[in-house]
């Protein structure tokens, strides 16, 4: 192998753990909203069919996601 290809390598595994990481940090912040809410959130959305409530959690969601890449990217 050449430097180069390792250096790659090592790039690639930075990219793989930084979002393993990342999945990590959202479903425990998803987790913790989910936990300090009043009513349980699948519920809501999937039974009562809740779109304002499935509208909030997805903006949750990709508001955490821009964090978290920016957070890795930086």
């Amino acid at each position: 192998m050449t430097i180069n290809e390792l250096i790659n390598i090592k790039y690639i595994v930075a990219s793989i753990v930084y979002s393993v990481v990342g999945i990590a940090v959202l479903f425990i912040a998803f987790w913790v909203i989910e936990k300090i809410t009043p009513e349980n959130l699948w519920k809501e959305i999937l039974v009562k069919q809740n779109i304002a409530l499935a509208i909030v959690a997805s903006a949750f969601i990709i508001a955490i996601a821009i964090i978290i890449s920016s957070a890795i990217h930086s």
